[in-house]
C-alpha cells in the first residue's frame, strides 16, 4: 500500500471483501486487545503512508462501495498494529534529540478543513477542448483498472459476484469524448489491495458533483431511482445483472449530457477545481503505476539526504493557497520524489509546474505517473499545467537553476536534508525573483536572525519568514500536526539597513 492507497478505501457505506470463516467470529475477542497493538509503529519514509484511521464526515475521505464486516477503528485513533506495506523507516534530521520546535500550545490533533481546492482563479481555464472532441474519441495508452487486477497483480483478485469465475468486463464513461476505462470485477483477496469496484462507484459520485448540472442530477441522486443509489442497492442484493444495467444507465446518461454540452458548458463556468476530484484523479494515478511497484521505494539510503517523507493532498493545497499561486505561475519542487505534488500542482491549480529528483527509483515511478497523469486528464476532460520531471541533483542541473529564476513558488521538503545541503540551498535564494516564496518544513533563517554590519552579505537578509501551523494526517511521517514555513524573497529590509548604514557614515 501506498501514499494514496488509502483514499480507496471507506468511511460511509460498505465493502465487498472475501468471506471469512465464521470460527474467526467466534474466536475474536472484543474486550483483549492484540498483543501488537502494543507496540508503537514506526513512520514511514519518503514514500506513503497507509493510513487506515476512519475520518468520519472527511470529505478528503473516498467513500467505499462495500461493507466492512470487521470492527472499524474511532476516527479519532490510530491503529498501532495496523499493516504497513511501505518502508518503515522514520525520518530524521540534524536536531533530532528528542525536542521540537513547534508551539506546544497548538492543538497538534486537530483536523485539517476540508473546504475546496484552491483559490478561485479567473484566468483558469478547466475543460479541455480537445478531450471534449469528437476526434479525441480514439483509444490511446493508459492503464486500465483491468490491467491492474488481471496482469500487474494476478492471482491476488477474486470474483466479487457469486457463480461468475470469468465475468466480463465492465466499461466505464468518464465526461470527455474519451475512450470507455475497462474493469473487471472482482475484490482484492488482501483487504490493502486495489478494489476496482469501488473505483467505480466513486468514479461515479465525482462525476455527479462535478460535472452534472443541478437540473440534471436528479438522475443521479436520487433517493429512489438515482444512479447511486442503485449501485449501491445492486452490490447489497450482490446482483451483478443490476450493477451490469446502472453502470450501462450511467454511460448513456454521462453521453447525453456531453453530447448536449451541458457538461462542457458547466466546466467553463467554473475557475477551480474540487479538492475530492483533485484526489481522485491523482489516486487513480497512483493506484496504476506506483502501487503494484512500491517495493521499489524501499531502496533509500539512510542517514543522507535522500530519505523521504511525503506531504499529502489537503496540506499540498493549504499550501496552494497560503502562497496563493496561480495559473499563470510557475511552480518548483526541489526533491520532487514520485511526482506527487508536481502532478497535483498542474492539476489543481493548472499552473506550469516543475520536480527534480535524484534517486533512480522514485525517477522511474514519476514518469510513469506523468504519463498516465496525461491519459487521466484527457479522460476527466481536464486542461492541466505543464509538468516538467527532471533527473538529477537539483544543485546542479541546469534546467533548475534557469527555472528557479522566474519561480513564484518553490516547495523544498528539507526536513530530513543535512546542514550542509540546506546552507548550499540557501546560496541559491541570490538568484530567485523578489516576491518568490520558498516553503519548508524548516526555517532556513534561524530564530532571532537579525541584519547586521557583520552578516550584511548573507542571502538570509533577503527572507522574510512567516511561521505556519499544519494539522494532524498531513505529513507521512507522524499522525501530529507541526509547523512549516513560508520564507518570501523581499530585498527591501536590508536595502533600508544598507541606506540607514551609508546614512550614518555620512
Amino acid at each position: 500500500m501506498g501514499f494514496f492507497d488509502h483514499l480507496q478505501k471507506g468511511g460511509g457505506s460498505f465493502t465487498l471483501q472475501p468471506k471469512k470463516p465464521q470460527i474467526r467470529k467466534v474466536a475474536q475477542s472484543r474486550s483483549t486487545p492484540s498483543s501488537a497493538s502494543n507496540t508503537p509503529e514506526r513512520a514511514p519514509s519518503r514514500s506513503y503512508p497507509s493510513s487506515e484511521k476512519r475520518k468520519n464526515g472527511r470529505a478528503w475521505e473516498s467513500r467505499s462501495a462495500s461493507r466492512d464486516h470487521e470492527r472499524r477503528t474511532p476516527s479519532n485513533r490510530v491503529t498501532p498494529s495496523r499493516k504497513r506495506q511501505t518502508p518503515e523507516q522514520r525520518l530524521s534530521s540534524d536536531d533530532e534529540d528528542g525536542t521540537s520546535d513547534t508551539d506546544t500550545s497548538f492543538d497538534m490533533r486537530k483536523r485539517a478543513r476540508t473546504g475546496d481546492s484552491a483559490e478561485p482563479d479567473p484566468d483558469r481555464r478547466i475543460r479541455s477542448v480537445k478531450a471534449f472532441s469528437e476526434e479525441d474519441a480514439t483509444e490511446f495508452p493508459m492503464v486500465h483498472a483491468a490491467d491492474i487486477t488481471s496482469v500487474q497483480k494476478a492471482g491476488k483478485f477474486m470474483p466479487a459476484f457469486e457463480g461468475t469465475e470469468n465475468s466480463e468486463d465492465v466499461f466505464l464513461q468518464y465526461p470527455s469524448a474519451s475512450q470507455k476505462e475497462r474493469y473487471n470485477l472482482v475484490i482484492p483477496r488482501d483487504h490493502d489491495d486495489f478494489r476496482p469496484i469501488d473505483d467505480i462507484v466513486q468514479v461515479v459520485e465525482i462525476i455527479s458533483q462535478n460535472y452534472v448540472p443541478e437540473d440534471e442530477a436528479d438522475e443521479f441522486n436520487n433517493d429512489s431511482s438515482g444512479i447511486k443509489r442503485r449501485l449501491r442497492r445492486a452490490l447489497a442484493h450482490m446482483s451483478e445483472t443490476e450493477f451490469r444495467e446502472t453502470v450501462a444507465d450511467h454511460n448513456r446518461a454521462i453521453e447525453r449530457l456531453r453530447l448536449s454540452g451541458s457538461i462542457a458548458k458547466k466546466l467553463d463556468a467554473s475557475t477551480r477545481l474540487s479538492l475530492p476530484l483533485v484526489e481522485r484523479i491523482l489516486t487513480q494515478i497512483y493506484s496504476r503505476t506506483v502501487s503494484p511497484r512500491v517495493e521499489s521505494l524501499r531502496q533509500y539510503e539512510n542517514g543522507s539526504d535522500n530519505v523521504y517523507g511525503e506531504l499529502l493532498p489537503r496540506f499540498i493545497s493549504t499550501i496552494f493557497k497560503e502562497t496563493r499561486l496561480k495559473s499563470g505561475q510557475v511552480f518548483v519542487d526541489l526533491g520532487s520524489g514520485v511526482g506527487n505534488v508536481v502532478l497535483q500542482a498542474a492539476l489543481e491549480i493548472g499552473c506550469e509546474s516543475w520536480g527534480c529528483e535524484m534517486m533512480e527509483n522514485a525517477c522511474d515511478l514519476a514518469e510513469l505517473q506523468q504519463a498516465e497523469f496525461k491519459a487521466r486528464c484527457r479522460l476527466w476532460g481536464i486542461a492541466p499545467g505543464e509538468t516538467h520531471l527532471v533527473r538529477g541533483d537539483f544543485l546542479k542541473e541546469q534546467s533548475i537553476s534557469d527555472v528557479l529564476k522566474r519561480a513564484d513558488v518553490i516547495l523544498i521538503n528539507n526536513q530530513a536534508f543535512t546542514p550542509q545541503l540546506n546552507t548550499e540551498l540557501i546560496n541559491h535564494f541570490l538568484d530567485m525573483k523578489e516576491g518568490c516564496q520558498i516553503v519548508s518544513l524548516k526555517s532556513f533563517v534561524p530564530a532571532g536572525h537579525k541584519i547586521q554590519s557583520r552578516n550584511i552579505n548573507s542571502p538570509l537578509n533577503l527572507l522574510t519568514v512567516k511561521q505556519k501551523n499544519y494539522w494532524s494526517n498531513s505529513v507521512s511521517w507522524t499522525d501530529v500536526g507541526g509547523t512549516y514555513f513560508i520564507a518570501t524573497k523581499d530585498g527591501s529590509r536590508l536595502k533600508a539597513f544598507t541606506e540607514n548604514e551609508l546614512g550614518l557614515s555620512d
